[in-house]
């Protein structure tokens, strides 16, 4: 998708040419807590 070292193509262009907001291009994801993990556990649980 997006090369970061292109030597042509800036990135903010790469996105415009894809129809991608640059925001997602450096999204990152954050770890899910694991408190958060064990609800998610519970509520997944057959009854």
């Amino acid at each position: 998708m997006v090369d970061p070292e292109a030597p042509n193509l800036s990135v903010a262009r790469q996105c415009r040419l894809l129809n991608l907001h640059r925001s997602s291009y450096y999204y990152k994801p954050k770890p899910i807590k694991a408190e958060d993990l064990k609800l998610m556990r519970l509520i997944d649980e057959p009854k």
